[in-house]
């Protein structure tokens, strides 16, 4: 990024540029743009457009994620007036609009993870399903009985509709409400769940018990500094399941993406031992 900006910046400005950015299909963004560059944010845009073909919008960050929905504000600082895009990963493709969906990119290679330890014939739960990129994703690259997501997130549902037929995976069913009031609804166990929502998965695990059965496998996500990884986590969970006297065992724990300097997205996979 520096070297294309190299005879459009001071050396000065050069070394304030971010280093980190995702891009979404169409679409790349900025998580931070710093407000000394803001002057030459639209000169900046239009020599990565000019660099990259495939690039037809250059975003920023203007409010990080936030709300019940943990949605982020974006600013077009360059290139065509649509934030919406199609993003492929995994074999699947994905509409869906950054400011209205909750989704990160970096997780692509976690998402594969989980798709290649579903067995053929699973039964699998997605909690917070958002555009329905976890259920596609297995969908595609596992053999599941069938899929069951909950996304509590309108928009995010609507994309996740439209993503199931995108990608033709006629074995997932997408409910749009609350996880606490969805799941008793269910009236049936899951042999896999997953709960992509590190912020305050734990929180609902409680929840997820009531559609488990011996040998169910969850795969909860946390936030947690490295250096108190994986036991600040597994401390969480063990205070939940002896209150509901549910016996677990830990079959697996792994750091999926840094977050903040010193702090991570983790994910603990456990299984559900004999019920009470």
């Amino acid at each position: 990024m520096k070297d294309i900006l190299a005879d459009t910046l001071t050396e000065k400005e050069l070394e304030l540029m971010p280093n980190a950015f995702d891009v979404l299909g169409e679409l790349l963004i900025f998580a931070e743009f710093p407000s000394e560059l803001e002057k030459k944010e639209k000169v900046i845009g239009e020599r990565i457009l000019k660099r990259f073909k495939h690039i037809k919008t250059v975003l920023k960050k203007t409010r990080k994620f936030s709300g019940i929905f943990r949605l982020p504000k974006m600013k077009i600082i360059a290139g065509r007036r649509r934030k919406e895009t199609l993003y492929r990963e995994n074999g699947v493709q994905l509409l869906l609009h950054p400011e209205k969906v909750y989704f990160s990119p970096r997780l692509s290679t976690e998402r594969k993870r989980i798709a290649e330890l579903v067995l053929p014939n699973e039964s699998v739960l997605v909690m917070f399903s958002g555009c329905g990129v976890y259920p596609a994703v297995i969908a595609k690259n596992a053999k599941p009985k069938h899929i069951v997501g909950i996304e509590i997130n309108p928009a995010a549902h609507t994309y996740a509709g439209r993503n199931v037929l995108l990608n033709k995976t006629e074995n997932i069913t997408i409910f749009c409400g609350d996880v606490c009031k969805v799941i008793p609804s269910l009236h049936e166990t899951f042999d896999r769940i997953i709960m992509p929502l590190p912020k305050s998965a734990s929180d609902f695990l409680a929840t997820t018990l009531i559609v488990v059965h011996p040998g169910t496998i969850i795969h909860l996500y946390d936030f947690v500094e490295q250096k108190n990884f994986p036991d600040e986590s597994i401390a969480r969970i063990d205070a939940i399941m002896k209150e509901k006297k549910q016996q677990y065992s830990i079959i697996h724990s792994t750091l999926c993406g840094q977050y903040a300097p010193g702090a991570y997205r983790a994910c603990i996979d456990i299984r559900i031992e004999n019920l009470e």
